[in-house]
């Protein structure tokens, strides 16, 4: 009954039994790129599903293609839309995408040794490049929000601090605020620290009238592809 309704998919060269065993096979390698991805990272529950889950998707259409062009391309096209309706991710979310998506394609081709290799081989070096100082910017840029009263004049009044705690400082934007009674001032700025000088928030503080200041890393991800 099953051949008679698979027959156009299950061939000389593919059956039932490699089938299951190469859809295991990429479960199993998915979920172990999943957590490979979740190491030392933040992630949701729908993206490590999904991951996990990919490379058995990809697996089941290269089978489904079996050496047939035409429908090689139509997939290749159905693939390419995909990027187009979804949210750039991280560098390191794409990067994960596509250790799945090679895993699926290995699985699919039928090597699944290579693809147990590959798993091993790119997950250490994974796991090994982010628990090093590997590419880890000794210095980094920070988000800094003052909130001054519209009577202090924002232009160079905290120019010596900057000086002092921080190489390199630009105010990106001003915005008014509590009906422009208030300005909130917008700075990017690399401190001498690797960590928030109380000292510098103190002095701060001691100009703007004890008004809100906020320091922290930067609001957008920089690190997308």
């Amino acid at each position: 009954m099953l051949d008679t309704l698979f027959a156009s998919v299950i061939s000389t060269t593919v059956n039932w039994q490699a089938i299951i065993l190469c859809t295991l096979s990429s479960l199993i390698l998915g979920a172990a790129a999943a957590a490979i991805y979740c190491y030392k990272n933040t992630y949701t529950k729908s993206f490590v599903v999904t991951l996990a889950l990919l490379p058995a998707m990809v697996q089941i259409v290269i089978m489904l293609v079996n050496g047939n062009l035409g429908a090689g391309v139509a997939v290749m096209g159905a693939f390419s839309l995909v990027r187009f309706r979804s949210v750039p991710g991280s560098a390191r979310e794409i990067g994960s995408l596509f250790f799945a998506m090679a895993l699926g394609l290995a699985t699919g081709m039928g090597y699944l040794g290579y693809a147990v290799l590959f798993l091993l081989l790119i997950g250490i070096a994974n796991i090994l490049l982010y628990s090093t100082s590997f590419a880890a910017p000794k210095l980094i840029d920070r988000e800094l929000k003052i909130t001054i009263p519209e009577s202090l004049d924002y232009e160079g009044v905290f120019d010596d601090l900057f000086e002092k705690y921080t190489t390199r400082h630009e105010l990106l934007h001003v915005k008014t605020s509590n009906m422009g009674s208030l300005y909130e001032l917008c700075y990017l700025v690399r401190l001498k620290d690797t960590g928030i000088n109380k000292n510098f928030l103190d002095e701060i503080r001691c100009r703007n009238g004890n008004l809100n200041i906020t320091c922290g890393r930067l609001s957008t991800v920089r690190d997308e592809l």
